[in-house]
């Protein structure tokens, strides 16, 4: 292992030379000198006295509005490399271990479930039944251009040529040197199709290697293990997207363009498969074949060449039929595959063939591959997802019930409108009238459900309702999909956001389950989303996690009760703030029996990049999510004792008191906010293509989570992961309750993932750094504050040691604790220069300023790993 470490070290060394190289070639010699100086200052200043600290605050103090831009450059892209040698050294470990690792987790789980009573059949059966649905979504947190996101994936990729000696340098030389010349930061923020494209990309340059892969593996493992065997058919895993159909405050993404993505996620799903097909009409060149093929192909001398030569036919019609269409061309959509067992079929029957024939190894290659990513990916690759705020629906609804001259219906009691909307569901004649001319706003929602109308059931997954509290909400989008010709039972699915919606989750779902129309509609299978994002932003994240476990316990149970299936659909963003952590870790500390064998998530941003992004690493999490999902399922973990529920109470109620007291009573907070981080600058950033806020005019109420979490984390303070959380503790701390914390943290994984999770922000956090953002840009008056909170800080980093009985943070993981500690050289002069370019951009604004500004944001983003 230690020398895989010094592969490490290598190179990240290799790659930080030849971006020395790169800057001296196109600044000189006294440019590089200056950085280096710079970095030596940051790396003595972690460990030295106020005069290092304050050397290293006056030289970048003292630069020039020229040399700031290339200064933040040459730090922030020092961290992208070094975050490109760390992706490449996961690669690396799983080449080292062939794969140990993956197989090892799958066969451990399988023994022991084995073990437990769980025979080789009910295993089978639940991973057949089993539906893991990762929901790739375009949420802003995606900082690097895709342009550069490909130099980066090349620059990987020269690594993996270097290990095998190949001489590379040259290349690498090259490659980082287009990097220096390109512009880290977009010009425009990207297009909601744009966005969608991205989405494809990283299907294409990884999952579609990575699927058949990690199918492959599950195979192998269950029978070495068990003696048993996958289905070709069958796929734990499938993948739907919001990209191009999330447009909850995001008026670009409109009717035409999700439109617009359905159509682009069926021509590259048929551009995909007949590349396969082209391959695959390759390698089956063989004449032996079974009866059925040979009556299929009128005994062609070439039978497996024929049927996929028709098949890839029918392919290219398809994909040139969807871009005429695109183009505003004559095409003509009867004749496009649109049925799965049209791409099926003819594979399935090759497959039989050569197995009848003897050949069954060559069916077992790139056939089987192609039949397994059919299974996962289907017709379309993603299925779409719709979300829309429930405001959007209720103004809908006010204009038709005006137009009728019945009455304004926002202003009806729940009551009445659950009986208005009922009447109308069961009523045969339409509900929009003909002659009507709506405001464009409403007409954009109809117009929507008008394309989910358009498009086939396997096109779209569900429609979420942001702001969800009512079953009204429910029943109104189900009354609009109905009156637009929507024939099919679309998933409609509540999001539960804030605090006291998620509290009063299981009274809105009872009380819909307790309509004969909604149970006849649903079909037995009820989906519910559960917010992470904004239910932290409302209550802190300590009552939001408490008050997000006590929702799906009590849907859960509901559910269970009622006979109804329950998906739970999580959504989670990449940091802690936001739900965010190990996939594996948080699936295993959900509630137990709220996992049954299905499970949707979110994956955000620059989240499904590093997740996704390498076929290696996506193999690597994609078993771990079937694995965890597997075990929570058959082996869930035991209910929580009654002292521990107690326990919980009481300190997300001290969490959630102090979070409030602070983030919206605090008179000084706002202005605090807004005065040490780059809140209202970050605005500016073109991360992706919604808006920062809900509303333009609004304060910091109206600000998205991510924002929201992504300021206080360009200045290392944290805040949302913690705040509350200290208090709460030091509370439990101080009445005696330590021996029922550290049994908590030992037998309970909803607790001890809370804590690790706590455990690792806060050290990412640093008060220093925080404080002298507050020393630049603050007024004295404001200081108190600070001083207040960062004290609360290092108070929660304290108590956090003392449950995990450690003497520093990551005691225990010195993985992550190594990482942090090789970043702060190049991450902390990017802090003390944003807060320096925040004073001089507030005060002075420049062109130059900005832009150096916007690279601090990306250089902060990368080194942290993490941005909203």
């Amino acid at each position: 292992m230690s020398d895989l470490h010094e592969a490490l070290r290598d190179d990240v060394r290799i790659l930080g030379e030849s971006l020395g190289r790169t800057m001296e070639s196109h600044l000189g010699h006294d440019f590089l000198d200056k950085v280096e100086y710079i970095r030596k200052l940051a790396k003595s200043a972690r460990h030295a006295e106020d005069a290092t600290q304050a050397a290293l605050r006056e030289a970048l103090s003292e630069l020039s509005e020229d040399e700031v831009l290339p200064i933040a450059r040459a730090f922030t892209q020092f961290l992208n490399l070094a975050n490109i040698a760390e992706e490449h050294h996961r690669v690396r470990r799983h080449y080292e271990t062939e794969g140990d690792e993956d197989e090892e987790l799958i066969d451990s789980l399988l023994k022991r479930l084995h073990g437990e009573g769980r025979g080789p059949d009910e295993i089978l059966a639940c991973l057949n039944e089993m539906c893991i649905d990762l929901v790739l979504t375009a949420h802003p947190t995606e900082v690097n251009r895709r342009t550069l996101i490909q130099k980066y994936d090349a620059i990987a990729e020269t690594l993996k040529q270097r290990d095998r000696g190949e001489s590379v340098q040259h290349r690498l030389d090259q490659l980082i040197s287009q990097i220096w010349h390109t512009n880290e930061i977009r010009q425009h923020r990207p297009t909601p199709v744009e966005e969608a494209k991205w989405g494809f990309a990283v299907i294409e340059n990884s999952l579609w290697s990575a699927v058949p892969r990690f199918l492959r593996l599950l195979d192998d493992r269950l029978q070495e293990t068990l003696n048993t065997s996958l289905p070709l058919t069958c796929s734990p895993v499938c993948f739907s997207s919001w990209m191009g159909g999330d447009r909850d405050g995001n008026p670009n993404v409109t009717a035409e363009v999700t439109s617009e993505v359905l159509l682009l996620a069926r021509w590259m799903a048929a551009d995909l498969y007949a590349r396969d097909v082209d391959l695959l009409r390759g390698e089956l060149s063989m004449y032996q074949a079974n009866a059925e093929l040979r009556h299929e192909t009128d005994n062609h001398p070439e039978p497996y060449r024929e049927i996929l030569g028709r098949l890839r036919s029918r392919l290219h019609e398809t994909r040139q039929g969807i871009e005429d269409y695109l183009k505003g061309r004559a095409s003509n959509p009867d004749l496009w595959i649109s049925e799965l067992d049209e791409l099926l079929e003819p594979l399935l029957l090759c497959h039989r063939s050569l197995n009848d024939s003897g050949m069954g190894c060559i069916a077992a290659g790139a056939l089987e591959d192609l039949i397994r990513r059919i299974a996962c990916f289907g017709l379309t690759l993603v299925r779409l997802d719709i979300r829309q705020n429930a405001e959007r629906h209720t103004e809908v609804f006010d204009a038709l019930t005006e137009f009728y001259q019945l009455g304004c219906y926002s202003d009806w009691d729940e009551t009445q409108k659950q009986a208005f909307l009922l009447q109308e569901l069961n009523s045969r004649r339409p509900l929009i009238p003909h002659r009507w001319a709506p405001s464009a706003s409403v007409q954009e929602v109809i117009s929507t459900c008008r394309v989910i109308a358009a498009n086939p059931d396997y096109s779209l997954g569900s429609y979420v309702i942001s702001m969800a509290g009512q079953p009204s909400d429910v029943l109104a989008v189900i009354l609009l999909l109905q009156e637009v010709g929507v024939e099919r039972n679309m998933r409609v699915v509540p999001l539960f956001e804030t605090l006291d919606d998620l509290d009063n989750a299981r009274d809105c779902i009872e009380s819909l389950l307790q309509i004969d129309w909604y149970r006849d509609y649903i079909e037995g299978h009820q989906e519910v989303m559960i917010g992470y994002s904004d239910s932290s932003k409302d209550a802190g994240q300590l009552a939001a996690a408490w008050g997000q476990y006590r929702a799906q316990e009590a849907l859960t149970e509901l559910c269970r009760r009622k006979q109804v299936r329950l998906t739970l659909f999580h959504g989670r963003g990449g940091t802690v703030g936001r739900g965010g952590g190990p996939s594996h870790t948080a699936i295993l500390a959900q509630p137990p029996g709220s996992v049954a064998g299905s499970l949707r998530v979110t994956e955000q941003g620059e989240m499904i990049r590093f997740k996704f992004g390498i076929p290696e690493i996506a193999v690597r999490n994609l078993t771990l999510y079937t694995g965890a999902v597997l075990e929570a399922t058959l082996s869930p973990g035991p209910q929580p004792e009654p002292e521990w529920r107690t326990l919980m109470n009481s300190m997300a109620t001290c969490g959630m008191t102090i979070y409030r007291s602070l983030v919206r009573e605090e008179p000084q907070f706002v202005p605090y906010f807004r005065a040490v981080t780059p809140e209202q600058e970050l605005a500016k950033l073109p991360l992706g293509s919604r808006p920062a806020k809900r509303k333009v005019d609004g304060g910091v109420e109206s600000l998205r989570a991510i924002p929201w979490i992504f300021a206080w984390t360009q200045i290392r303070l944290m805040l949302p992961a913690w705040l509350g959380s200290g208090a709460a503790l030091k509370q439990a701390l101080d009445e005696g309750q330590e021996p029922l914390l550290h049994g908590m943290y030992e037998q309970w994984p909803f607790f001890q993932s809370w804590i690790d999770m706590l455990e690792m922000v806060l050290a990412k956090s640093d008060v220093n750094i925080s404080a002298y953002y507050e020393k630049r840009l603050a007024s004295p008056e404001l200081g108190v504050l600070g001083s207040s909170l960062r004290s609360r800080l290092q108070q929660a980093v304290e108590q956090v040691k003392q449950i995990k009985q450690e003497q520093q943070l990551l005691e225990g993981n010195s993985v992550i604790r190594q990482s942090i500690e090789v970043r702060n050289p190049y991450i902390d002069p990017l802090h003390v220069l944003q807060a320096e370019l925040l004073f001089r951009d507030r005060n002075q604004p420049d062109q130059r300023l900005e832009q150096a500004l916007m690279v601090t944001m990306a250089g902060i983003s990368a080194g942290m790993r993490n941005t909203g």
